[in-house]
């Protein structure tokens, strides 16, 4: 159960990635009927901390705070990559994953979970940035420096600050499912979901197009999901010849436009088993799978288990 969140902060922190989770956990919305949390930002390092952007925070609650707490927190910070940590900071995230709390870090926080020894045998995800340097600082992490999010059980790892945003809203629609996630989601005008396997937007040589050219493509993808479509239609809408639009797609999202729909269709037959009553061959019309035989081999192929499966797992005794 998700009711106690803590973030903890050092000197140096980044005011955008401590929004992030201050935004996400820290909001009364009750008004809306969503989960409100027991939140708290705590410091690692006094009453009063400078932050990165040069004005200072101050918090009442010390590392304490972090005893109760189900779900503890490390933002980015400035010079988090090579500084060292007070250990008895490092002591509280050990303690905490000990008694069954989940710790979060965003961006470059990863280094303050690896120096505890969180991450040693676990994979976990990093901005492209620091990948490298993680992984020779850290040789038993497996670093995966590509990806947005990593979830290892008690320990979540995200990349960039977008990815941050990600990896909460994972967390939450884990605890409380996709309904309150994307609700919060709408709040924030941001995405409900983006798996976490999807990848990083990672410099390459050639120069990338600062403006979002399939964006209205896939709003409209989003929208018929349930109808069948091909790269050479996809590219129509976009005014683009296929190979043009093939490349900027995979450019702007990281996948290819058969893996995108396939994973929204896959994310929407999970929402609907959870969500509704609704039989599998109404969920396989609905997703764009046709056939309830279909929608089964998707769902085992990306998650593993049947769509049955999943149902029961996550409705329990209410599971039609």
């Amino acid at each position: 159960m998700l009711t106690n969140v803590a973030v903890v902060l050092l000197n140096g922190v980044h005011p955008f990635e401590l929004g992030v989770v201050c935004e996400v956990f820290g909001l009364d919305r009750s008004d809306q009927g969503l989960p409100v949390y027991d939140f708290a930002v705590a410091s690692a390092e006094g009453p009063t901390l400078r932050t990165h952007a040069g004005f200072s925070v101050h918090t009442e609650h010390g590392l304490e705070r972090l005893e109760s707490a189900d779900l503890i927190a490390v933002p980015a910070g400035n010079t988090y990559a090579t500084r060292e940590y007070p250990p008895e900071l490092l002591d509280a995230l050990r303690r905490g994953v000990e008694r069954g709390a989940r710790v979060l870090s965003v961006c470059s926080g990863v280094f303050v979970l690896a120096a505890a020894g969180l991450l040693d045998g676990r994979r976990c995800a990093a901005h492209w940035r620091h990948a490298d340097e993680l992984a020779q600082r850290y040789p038993r992490i497996d670093v995966e420096p590509d990806v947005l999010y990593v979830d290892e059980g008690p320990v979540i790892t995200s990349a960039g600050t977008a990815a941050g945003i990600d990896a909460c809203l994972h967390i939450v629609r884990e605890a409380h499912g996709p309904e309150v996630a994307n609700a919060i989601a709408r709040r924030m005008v941001v995405p409900p979901h983006r798996d976490g396997g999807q990848a990083q937007y990672i410099e390459r040589p050639l120069p990338r197009s600062q403006c979002d050219t399939v964006g209205e493509v896939l709003a409209w993808m989003e929208r018929h999901l349930d109808e069948e479509v091909t790269v050479e239609q996809l590219a129509a809408r976009a005014l683009m010849s296929p190979r043009t639009f093939a490349r900027r797609f995979q450019q702007e999202t990281g996948t290819t436009p058969y893996r995108w729909l396939l994973r929204q269709r896959v994310l929407l037959a999970q929402e609907l088993l959870e969500a509704t009553d609704e039989t599998m061959d109404f969920i396989a019309d609905r997703t764009g799978f046709g056939t309830a035989a279909a929608l089964r081999h998707q769902f085992v192929r990306s998650l593993g288990t049947t769509p049955n499966a999943y149902r029961r797992t996550f409705r329990g005794s209410d599971a039609a």
